[in-house]
């Protein structure tokens, strides 16, 4: 069983967060549809999504000054408002490593919102991480992820690592 329940109640934080529910809920839809035509989102959600994370990846890229320090994603993706939205603690932040713990999803809280199966939310969870994928690969990284609050742990441990050639 899937908990997510925030602790921050703020209004503008919560505002904050039924926007990116409402991009959740737009993504749960467009799958939803989709399986009703006979797709599977396996076919094409993960490469769209991922191509929407690189597009993503090289703007903040040219934002933190054109270099990949992770410290420079940090910086222009993961400042106080992010941090607040998703109740996240930065636990590492290198030019190589950044880590974060999230102890709060929107996007979780929207496709609950809808009635998805845990198992339903495995997938989109899924899905929506490769749009962070594609953030990781136009920083020259890679993306972890130890534990997520859709596989029913407490907290979505998001590891960005650049790992020695």
């Amino acid at each position: 069983m899937i908990k997510n329940e925030p602790k921050i109640k703020n209004p503008l934080i919560v505002a904050i967060r039924e926007q990116l529910e409402h991009r959740a809920l737009w993504m749960y839809l467009l799958c939803d549809e989709a399986k009703k035509k006979g797709l599977d989102s396996k076919d094409y959600a993960p490469d769209a999504i991922k191509r929407c994370g690189l597009y993503q990846g090289a703007n903040l890229r040219k934002k933190a000054g054109g270099g990949s320090s992770l410290k420079g994603l940090k910086k222009t993706l993961f400042g106080k408002a992010a941090q607040w939205v998703f109740e996240m603690d930065i636990k590492q932040c290198t030019d190589d490593n950044l880590d974060i713990d999230f102890h709060y999803c929107p996007l979780v809280k929207a496709w609950q919102k809808q009635g998805c199966t845990d198992e339903e939310i495995k997938i989109l969870c899924d899905h929506a991480m490769c749009g962070d994928r594609g953030i990781a690969e136009s920083f020259g990284c890679e993306l972890d992820l130890p534990a997520t609050i859709a596989n029913g742990d407490d907290v979505c441990k998001i590891r960005f690592v650049r790992r020695k050639k």
